[in-house]
């Protein structure tokens, strides 16, 4: 029998990479992380949490401005906003979670070591860093996560993807965004909260294409209460620099006469969607193979082609979201460690768009359910949250939840408005439970709140 110097080696120090490494090595067993770059991936450094810093900055704005139909009054002091100090304190907390991240894996006994890993063979690690040395593993799991797209167009080196927003030093006054996804919508409604002016282009017609097609007219509706300028059936054709250091913006829009349009901007970001991050993993040297959108392929138990290799998070593409790299981590453990079943089951996943205002789904959309489930009851409200009933522009709330018909089961829940987030994390237990229209009719609600609302409709 071989002898290997590590049971386990991950490659990649992100949110899954950490939960299986540690769970691991507390049951006893020798394991070893290899991290080129800051501990906690795209997650911790370069997404969900600093992310969420910048939208609770983003809310500000509008916060100060609705205390006057409070009874608040700033005088001739109004609020200014210091880009430089949000920066400074999120790369402080983020520093502090990186300490956190590395101290749970050193406590949980696996070895950290700073450097770049790839492939040698199906068993061998080859370590570039400090020094360069070559280390053995039973299994391998790749958990390196994932990268910005970018585009192919002239001028592209203007081109600045999320990865930059969170090191940038000077906040931009005016800033063109690409794309219709979480990402492009959530740094829209960021930066004009935070007062540059914005303008959003996407390809399609309508952002947000897997969400469900009511949450999806909704929003646009409040989106443009942001001020946010909204450019569908868009293309860039071009981006050039000006004189004045300013970037032309050239595109096109379908429907319109004008062959070609232009933006003058200082910033233009692309959020057009993530690839895996593979490049130099060497994944050809152990027999790895990917599947057509450039993703690891791995089985139901997360085995690539190659037995000893396993993969899982954003790089095999199935959901890129850090709870669910968290839970096929626990889900890999539990079975290749523990010899126990896997409990992961990717049916009723909330997620949520940190947008203003902001939108949380579970479950299955009004189009899904119709299609998969036959006879479904759609119930759905509107209304101006009480908070709102003081101002004069005032945001609105909209929730739907839709069941399936001869059970009663809720199978779909989608909000938008303020928390939401927070609010779908309740009703997705519920639904994982099982939960019918009957249940959540004969919970008595907190009165008042917009949470209530999925107790009344």
């Amino acid at each position: 029998m071989a002898v290997y110097d590590y049971d386990l080696f991950v490659i990649g120090a992100g949110s899954g990479g950490i939960r299986a490494a540690r769970t691991v090595a507390r049951e006893g067993f020798r394991v070893g992380v290899a991290e080129y770059s800051k501990l906690g991936g795209t997650c911790v450094n370069l997404g969900c949490i600093p992310k969420k810093l910048y939208f609770y900055s983003s809310h500000f704005s509008e916060d100060f401005e609705d205390s006057h139909f409070y009874g608040w009054n700033f005088g001739e002091n109004q609020p200014t906003f210091n880009w430089k100090r949000l920066q400074s304190a999120k790369d402080h907390e983020i520093h502090r979670l990186n300490q956190v991240y590395e101290k749970i894996l050193r406590d949980s006994g696996a070895e950290l070591i700073c450097g770049f890993a790839s492939l040698f063979d199906e068993h061998t690690i080859q370590i570039e860093g400090a020094s360069s040395r070559r280390i053995t593993a039973e299994k391998i799991l790749l958990a390196v996560g994932s990268r910005p797209s970018l585009p192919d167009i002239p001028g592209k080196e203007l081109v600045v993807t999320s990865d930059y927003i969170f090191q940038q030093q000077e906040l931009p006054s005016r800033i063109v965004i690409v794309g219709g996804g979480y990402i492009a919508v959530e740094f829209a409604c960021i930066f004009s909260g935070l007062g540059c002016e914005v303008s959003l282009l996407y390809r399609g017609d309508l952002f947000l294409r897997h969400f469900d097609q009511s949450i999806r007219l909704f929003f646009l509706e409040e989106i443009k209460k942001k001020g946010v300028k909204l450019f569908f059936h868009t293309q860039v054709t071009r981006l050039s620099k000006n004189e004045d250091g300013s970037i032309c913006c050239s595109f096109h829009q379908e429907g319109t006469e004008k062959e070609s349009s232009e933006i003058t901007t200082d910033q233009v970001i692309y959020a057009i969607g993530r690839l895996a991050k593979l490049e130099q993993l060497g994944l050809e040297n152990a027999g790895v193979s990917c599947d057509s959108r450039g993703c690891i392929e791995i089985d139901d138990d997360f085995q690539t082609s190659t037995p000893s290799i396993f993969a899982l998070g954003d790089a095999v593409g199935r959901v890129q979201l850090t709870p669910v790299a968290i839970a096929e981590a626990v889900s890999f453990v539990r079975k290749h460690f523990l010899g126990q079943k896997s409990l992961l089951d990717y049916r009723y996943i909330p997620t949520a768009v940190f947008s203003r205002p902001s939108i949380a789904s579970v479950g299955f959309t009004e189009e899904e359910a119709r299609e998969k489930l036959g006879e479904i009851q759609v119930y759905s409200s509107s209304f101006h949250a009480l908070k709102q009933s003081l101002k004069t522009i005032r945001e609105k709330t909209f929730i739907k939840l839709i069941t399936e018909k001869k059970t009663d089961r809720v199978v779909g829940a989608h909000i938008i408005g303020e928390d939401a987030g927070e609010i779908i994390q309740g009703v997705s237990i519920a639904m994982k439970a099982r939960a019918t229209k009957q249940v959540f009719d004969e919970t008595i609600g907190i009165h008042p709140s917009v949470a209530e609302e999925f107790t009344t409709l």
